[in-house]
């Protein structure tokens, strides 16, 4: 009696998870929406954003590959704050710019010095706020936040420029991890990544939802910023602020026809710190944000049904692992839903291959997937302990051999 009852326990834990998994393995499948928003018009300026934090070594591989990327008709500025920094990341900036002039685009470099706040999240709202509060013709009419270590496809600002001059108020586009042939771990991180950050944005956009924000490669008019502002600190700041635009009305579009890409972390230890933080504060994003936004449900904003699902839609290797444990638990009743439930995974990285333009051999990356996922449960301890902390940045180990994959 008591084992199936834990066996429906844990079957209902896994419910919403798994009604997200199903909207977002075959909502791609519905005709693509046109990318366009309330408020059209003409797009003067462009102001990339990219915050570093001791990102000496890398960014100007990042800043010279957003320089080579064809101009819009609006100006473009990359605008890197270099938030207390250690390392010589603002002097590298400015001598890109230095070196590489080029017409209708210019390379600002913001020094930010605050050790009492520091992270990423505080590091985008003063250069947002920097950036809005300018008078003359500098002032900025769309963003887009582009990591240090980061590569972009050709039509990035182009394409970006264009979804804001149709009215879109925030838009994400397709991000990848870097090369993910230096080792099997960057292979099957990748394949991770073709499933969150490819298939569910795209689906989300073509059911008509807000596709979330991924943290890189994503863009936000002044519009939004002035009607949202950035004031977003956590470890994820990115699902943060994402909950909030939700719950101002706001949509973000996916931008399918560009593509950013950053370093996949070179060591076992770096991989597990960045998956720590990252699952560690989407635990505490649920354990601060799912209740207001069930009781929101609750009273009528259906809006925010599905990014309630999103939340509750556990880091996969968690909710495989909750669905064979309630397997092996007798409870007939509750296993006519959880065999069904446990095949929709394969299917849905098979659909994120499918739409991410995978290999085969992320094929054969699918068939390792059980390591992955017990990989992942044996850093459940350093997760929560995450989730129990506030934010600080802290860089992510990369490797300087590590080759540039092109992502054109």
């Amino acid at each position: 009696m008591l084992s199936s009852l834990l066996a429906h326990t844990l079957a209902g834990l896994t419910l919403p998870g798994s009604i997200e998994l199903a909207l977002l393995t075959f909502g791609w499948l519905r005709a693509r929406p046109l990318l366009e928003g309330p408020e059209p018009g003409r797009l003067r300026r462009l102001t990339v954003v990219v915050p570093a934090h001791d990102e000496g070594a890398g960014i100007a591989r990042t800043l010279t590959g957003l320089l080579a990327c064809p101009r819009p008709e609006a100006e473009v500025e990359l605008l890197v704050v270099a938030d207390n920094c250690s390392d010589d990341t603002a002097e590298q900036a400015r001598a890109v710019g230095r070196a590489r002039p080029r017409a209708g685009f210019t390379v600002t470099v913001l020094e930010r010095k605050d050790p009492e706040r520091r992270g990423k999240g505080h590091a985008l709202d003063f250069a947002f706020q920097t950036a809005l509060a300018r008078t003359d013709g500098a002032r900025p009419g769309a963003f887009l936040v582009i990591d240090a270590d980061t590569r972009v496809s050709s039509t990035l600002l182009t394409a970006a420029a264009r979804a804001f001059e149709r009215g879109v108020p925030a838009l994400q586009a397709p991000y990848h991890s870097g090369d993910p042939e230096v080792s099997l771990r960057a292979r099957l991180q990748h394949l991770a990544l073709l499933a969150f950050n490819h298939l569910r944005p795209k689906s989300r956009d073509h059911l008509g939802l807000s596709v979330g924000i991924l943290g890189n490669g994503f863009g936000l008019s002044a519009q939004t910023l002035e009607r949202v502002p950035y004031t977003a600190t956590s470890v994820v700041e990115d699902l943060e602020y994402h909950i909030r635009l939700v719950r101002s009305g706001v949509r973000v579009r996916f931008l399918a026809d560009a593509l950013v890409a950053a370093d996949a972390p070179p060591s076992m230890a770096a991989s597990k710190t960045q998956r720590s933080r990252w699952e560690g504060g989407r635990f505490r994003m649920i354990r601060e944000h799912a209740p207001g936004l069930f009781l929101e449900v609750l009273r009528g904003r259906l809006a925010l049904l599905e990014p309630l699902l999103e939340l509750l839609l556990l880091p996969l290797g968690f909710h495989v692992a909750l669905l064979l444990l309630a397997l092996a638990l007798p409870g007939p009743a509750a296993h006519g839903y959880l065999w069904p439930a446990l095949a929709l995974l394969p299917l849905h990285i098979l659909c994120a291959i499918r739409v991410g333009k995978g290999s085969a051999k992320d094929l054969f990356a699918l068939l390792l997937a059980p390591a992955y996922v017990a990989w992942k449960l044996a850093l459940l301890p350093r997760m929560l302990a995450t989730a129990r902390r506030s934010s600080a940045w802290k860089r992510t180990e990369r490797s300087a051999e590590q080759p540039p994959p092109g992502v054109d």
